[in-house]
């Protein structure tokens, strides 16, 4: 299983998360270089920056057919 990634765009003038209509941008994702590139696309670079948060995992639960009776 793949680790999940939170990819924020942040606004470096400010320090503060980028939002739209009040929503952060923030996007959930297993492949965060390419969501970073895209939240970068035809920005200025010095003006933007990406944060990447891994988030915490907990295992599987196991179904009920497999634990011993």
């Amino acid at each position: 299983m793949s680790q999940t990634y939170a990819v924020s765009l942040i606004d470096r003038r400010t320090g503060s998360l980028h939002r739209v209509n009040g929503m952060a941008q923030s996007v959930l994702t297993r492949d965060p270089q390419a969501v970073a590139a895209e939240f970068l696309r035809d920005r200025d670079k010095s003006l933007w920056d990406i944060r990447i948060d891994a988030l915490a995992t907990r295992p599987a639960a196991r179904s009920s057919a497999a634990q011993p009776h």
